[in-house]
């Protein structure tokens, strides 16, 4: 059961909010706040009470405090709670994939859209090593904010202060590193083979050696295995699927 904190400093917006949070099963608890400050001051006597914050529903465009500055300080924490994003503004998600938000809302918020956050936070709030493939990548394609889902990427490559993520359907730039990216999904079976490629092990069909180079494929691509990196990706994909001697 999920303990969240709802943020929006327009009162009808967060009445609304909080009713839908608390009509979920999968909620418990929902706490409010009408402002970044107000919201940061709740979260530091819920810390200071010993009690767990799984998530915050955080508004962007708030005066003061606004959603992303409040989003930063919440990263600095010690177990800092995951963020769902909830605005009118469709021109921050490219920063609120930065600060690692599970999802991200536009108002007007459909009960159903909120559920399939819920479902989102909860699947990422749960202990490492136990986190469901339902994480997902906000990209922007000419205005138009496209989710990407884990389970659908087959690798990643670093592009400078980039990454590409890969897909049956296409590829994608999105503005985060490969190590940010490799820390996030290491847990879903997703492994560093080269310095510049991170590769989801459940879309490896193939590993061959030629030339005295170690080769996967991935999907329909064929990728190089770093020296430095070869025994970790073949023990790592041993150990899953026990599939190569």
């Amino acid at each position: 059961m999920l303990r969240v904190l709802a943020v929006d400093d327009e009162v009808p917006a967060l009445e609304e909010l909080a009713y839908l949070l608390r009509q979920d099963t999968r909620v418990e608890h929902v706490a409010t706040a009408s402002d970044g400050v107000s919201a940061l001051q709740e979260m530091v006597q819920m810390i200071g009470a010993g009690e767990r914050l799984d998530g915050v529903f955080l508004d962007i465009r708030m005066p003061g405090l606004d959603g992303l500055d409040l989003a930063r300080l919440i990263g600095g924490f010690p177990s800092p709670p995951k963020l769902v994003f909830v605005t009118a503004h469709d021109d921050c998600a490219v920063q609120a994939f930065d600060l690692e938000a599970v999802d991200y809302l536009l108002k007007p918020v459909r009960a159903e859209r909120l559920a399939e956050a819920v479902r989102r936070l909860s699947a990422v709030a749960m202990p490492p090593g136990e986190q469901g493939p339902d994480d997902v990548i906000p990209v922007e394609l000419g205005g138009v904010t496209r989710f990407v889902p884990q389970q659908a990427v087959w690798f990643a490559e670093a592009k400078g202060d980039y990454v590409r993520l890969h897909t049956v359907d296409g590829s994608y730039l999105v503005r985060m590193s490969l190590a940010a990216l490799e820390r996030r999904w290491s847990s879903a079976g997703f492994i560093r083979v080269h310095r510049s490629t991170l590769v989801s092990a459940r879309h490896v069909s193939e590993l061959r050696f030629d030339g005295g180079r170690v080769l996967l494929t991935v999907g329909t691509e064929t990728l190089p295995v770093s020296r430095r990196h070869t025994r970790q990706v073949r023990e790592q994909l041993v150990r899953q699927f026990k599939a190569f001697a």
